[in-house]
């Protein structure tokens, strides 16, 4: 469970990378940065009192209190509650990574638009006040989604769900990019994309088998399903593309894998190998046409598909898991529609109402709080300089100038006169030598 958590802790970083190859090269530092600051602040909320709100004594099955604060009473003895052959702390340990890369998965709505500041502020109210009340009505012992009977293995709702809806709201409140349309934006890092795709795959191992809370079948089944669907998804993502634009892309395949792994996060725990392929099959083309064919549509811009990739594929996840599901593989859950238990898709989707009405609206509120207080969005000129320039004086290519740059660095003598440069004449002109 320790080598589990560190493996958690190690996707923040991969979501750093997916994300900062996405971006333009003018706002990778900032992106990047927003992904290692949460990091830095949910590390301390979780231990001030972040984790006993999430898993601490359960108040009107909404919220823990706050007895477990500074992690008192968590220490060496397992808490037979939630994991009897661990120590508590360890427990909580684990959990504290998927606080940390929940909020860091939002950043994909908002990219390249934030003041970091106002981020800052932002994402501590958002740790506090959705996802940690969300973990508890999952996860926590009393919480009403868990009383309820909502499967959810490794956070498809609390984690993807939430995250998804959150960066969708983001994009819709912030509004476009200031040069979306005018030119193409694109990755500008492929091979970036490529390393953080490898580091969340071998990441969520930790992530999903982890969540059996031992080294044992049900952590080698969640290890298994979770590789199949990445696989299945990234197959699915690259058939659809090809049919639609007659080519396939490196980014498309990397999303896809991650579309799969998304799909697969609250199912893992609960479905046999081959009932991870058409959950992975399926959710890498949802994904796909929600990031493609949806967003053009409706026009919202969610930088790097926080929601087509999240929000939809967790979407699709938690549903499967209520279809796919079977004590077969976890006495500890439930029989899903396949298995005779067609109620339990009932149950998901109440499930996947209350965290999208939830996380959305209390995103919004959050948003407009710390706009109206300090503001949210950078002005157009900070955003048509770059990010990364205006809020960190920093440059992720620092060795990289640009034409313009080169030019103003020609020495005097050898411009000629209006300007032109002497070195763009010929050779023989004006008894030039080579």
């Amino acid at each position: 469970m320790l080598a589990a958590t560190a493996l958690v802790l190690l996707m923040t970083p991969g979501v750093a990378l997916f994300y900062g190859g996405l971006v333009r090269k003018k706002n990778v530092i900032t992106t990047m940065f927003q992904v290692f600051a949460v990091m830095l602040i949910v590390s301390v909320q979780w231990v001030l009192f972040g984790y006993s709100l999430a898993f601490g004594p359960d108040v009107h099955h909404l919220i823990g209190g706050l007895g477990w604060s500074l992690f008192h009473g968590v220490g060496p003895d397992p808490d037979p509650a939630y994991a009897g052959t661990i120590p508590a702390m360890l427990f909580a340990l684990f959990q504290m990574m998927f606080a940390i890369i929940t909020p860091a998965l939002l950043i994909g709505g908002l990219a390249e638009r934030v003041k970091f500041s106002s981020f800052l502020v932002f994402i501590t109210l958002w740790a506090t006040l959705i996802y940690d009340p969300l973990a508890h009505w999952v996860w926590g012992i009393g919480g009403w989604l868990r009383n309820l009977g909502v499967l959810d293995f490794a956070g498809g709702t609390v984690v993807h769900i939430s995250s998804g809806v959150a960066g969708l709201v983001a994009a819709l409140y912030l509004g476009r990019r200031a040069e979306l349309g005018s030119k193409r934006i694109q990755a500008h890092n492929v091979p970036f994309v490529l390393l953080g795709t490898a580091i969340l795959w071998f990441g969520w191992f930790g992530f999903n088998a982890g969540s059996a809370l031992a080294a044992n079948g049900l952590a080698a089944s969640a290890f298994l399903t979770t590789n199949t669907a990445a696989a299945a998804a990234a197959l699915g993502w690259m058939l659809v593309e090809r049919l639609r634009t007659g080519h396939v892309t490196l980014v498309g395949a990397c999303a896809g894998a991650v579309a799969g792994l998304v799909a697969i996060t609250p199912a893992a725990g609960y479905v046999t190998p081959a009932g991870s392929i058409p959950i992975g099959f399926v959710g890498g083309i949802l994904c796909y046409l929600a990031s493609t064919f949806m967003k053009e549509r409706l026009g919202y811009d969610d930088a790097l598909d926080a929601f087509g990739g999240h929000g939809v594929g967790g979407t699709w996840g938690a549903i499967a898991t209520g279809i796919f599901a079977t004590t077969t593989v976890n006495t500890a859950g439930l029989n899903g529609w396949l298995y005779g238990n067609p109620h339990q898709v009932l149950v998901q989707l109440a499930g996947v109402l209350a965290t999208w009405v939830f996380a959305g609206a209390g995103t919004w509120v959050l948003i407009r709080v710390v706009d109206a207080v300090m503001g949210f969005r950078v002005t157009r000129e900070e955003e048509l300089r770059g990010l990364d320039e205006v809020l960190h004086n920093e440059s992720a290519y620092p060795e990289q100038v640009s034409t313009e740059e080169l030019e103003s660095f020609v020495a005097p003598e050898l411009r000629l006169a209006g300007g032109e440069d002497r070195r763009d004449r010929p050779w023989w002109m004006a008894g030039e030598q080579p």
